[in-house]
């Protein structure tokens, strides 16, 4: 195994293929592999490591949301030589199967000898809300190598609001004659986002069509969201991609690490069910106040009692 030193020293230098054995430690969810998380952290935090901001874009398939992300992440590059991009995308896995296809990387396009993108597959494997369990495991070490991690969902629809638990901005991706007012109020997910992109803006009539449609719809069916930006981009031409861009790069961080009790009561509930949960209420006052006696997510998990210990 590789020394963890050397593995961060390694991936903090930017080698691709250290920084894909460093996600890999961290999306292991056995129990042992907490006490490998811990120190790792710490020796990237020892480096002063940044943190970097987490945006979301979630959508339904085919609206364009890995061609757009692929342009976005090259574009964020191209105009400040202190970026650098991560980006976790999450494919379905099959219900049959359990297989995944990991397919949106051909369409994420990357020049092979630009050291500061970096692209992840992830399977969903069946879990709901549009991303991958191990997704923001795998957010946790990327924010400490790249100051923009953007998270592509799995575009199934309605139910894809995990997202905003974890990103810092969260963006749906609309494509032209992606519906009218009703189905705009419809859509359950519509409160979810800070922002909207209406997608493939070369289709100029439909695209136009969509943008107001969408601007009228927020202004009668999502009261406080009539303020939400509105991005008309097109990754064939171009349009509308430096605004968007801008608008990812003046993102600030809300630090993830902030929403480690969230996740530290997700991973109890699905380890333990409710009686992890009950056990939980029981050693602490609060979730944050149990984190901070262990010195953070992978160190309570480590401590937290198991087997024949919960009741």
């Amino acid at each position: 195994m590789t020394d963890p030193r050397a593995l961060v020293d390694e991936a903090t230098a930017g080698d691709k293929r250290a920084i894909a054995r460093l996600v890999t430690r961290f999306e292991d969810d056995r129990p042992e592999a907490a006490a490998t998380r811990q120190e790792l952290l710490r020796l990237l935090d020892a480096r002063g490591a940044p943190t970097g901001r987490i945006i979301g874009v979630t959508g339904a398939p085919g609206v364009g949301k890995s061609t757009l992300v692929g342009v976005i992440a090259n574009r964020l590059v191209a105009d400040d030589a202190g970026e650098r991009v991560a980006v976790v995308a999450v494919d379905p896995s099959s219900p049959l199967t359990g297989g995944a296809l990991l397919g949106d990387r051909t369409r994420v396009r990357f020049p092979p000898d630009e050291a500061r993108l970096y692209f992840r597959s992830q399977a969903s494997a069946s879990e709901l809300g549009g991303v991958a369990r191990a997704t923001h495991q795998a957010c946790r070490v990327l924010v400490r190598l790249f100051t923009t991690v953007i998270v592509e969902t799995v575009g199934v629809g309605q139910g894809e609001v995990e997202i905003v638990r974890l990103a810092d901005r969260t963006f749906l991706v609309i494509q032209p004659h992606g519906g009218d007012h009703v189905q705009f109020m419809k859509a359950g997910i519509m409160e979810v986002p800070d922002a909207f992109i209406v997608s493939k803006g070369d289709l100029d009539a439909a695209a136009t069509a969509t943008f107001h449609a969408l601007g009228a719809t927020l202004r009668i069916a999502a009261p406080g969201a009539a303020d939400r930006p509105i991005y008309r981009t097109s990754a064939h031409s171009g349009a509308g991609i430096g605004e968007l861009a801008a608008a990812i790069a003046a993102t600030p961080s809300g630090g993830l690490d902030a929403r480690a009790p969230y996740y530290f009561e997700r991973w109890v509930a699905t380890e333990y069910g409710r009686a992890g949960l009950r056990r939980l209420a029981s050693l602490a006052p609060t979730t944050a106040a149990y984190l901070a006696a262990h010195g953070g997510l992978d160190g309570a998990q480590l401590a937290f009692p198991r087997g024949d210990q919960i009741s």
